[in-house]
């Protein structure tokens, strides 16, 4: 038997919940974006009502997972796949890993995932200009620890 407002969670779940998992994981890395994205749902089933009213529901629970996942007084970590993509630059995942959050966080959703500039801003609550300093500081730190030249 269905729970008052179980169909309109499930719906909302499906839409939100490819996008959030996908940030929480270009942030926490697999392991602890798969948890965070879990609590982050919890949360708003938890909290219903509070969350129908979300303006941005995905950028509020993309904060809540982080708070509810993350260990305290470490430093979050990107996880290197154990993968072995040949045509992945095999020393990404370290250089990933030396970014600082919001620079990795734009980096990865962006050029990894496609999103914009505006929807990475929305996510993360800050302005599109911010983004592109955080994309651009990355994409910079990414090519001299890969020692890779700009084309530009």
């Amino acid at each position: 038997m269905r729970k008052p407002g179980q169909q309109e969670f499930e719906a909302f779940v499906a839409k939100i919940e490819p996008d959030l998992r996908r940030a929480l994981f270009a942030v926490l890395g697999v392991e602890r974006g798969r948890e965070a994205t879990a609590e982050a749902l919890a949360w708003a089933w938890e909290h219903w009502s509070r969350t129908t009213r979300l303006d941005n529901p995905t950028g509020y629970l993309f904060r809540v997972g982080q708070s509810r996942s993350r260990p305290r007084k470490e430093r979050p970590v990107f996880v290197r796949s154990e993968w072995g993509d040949p045509v992945v630059e095999p020393r990404l995942g370290d250089a990933l890993a030396e970014l600082s959050e919001g620079q990795r966080t734009a980096v990865v959703l962006i050029h990894g995932f496609g999103w914009t500039m505006r929807e990475v801003a929305e996510l993360n609550g800050i302005s599109v200009s911010t983004v592109q300093t955080h994309l651009e500081r990355g994409l910079k730190n990414l090519r001299e620890a890969l020692e890779v030249e700009d084309r530009a």
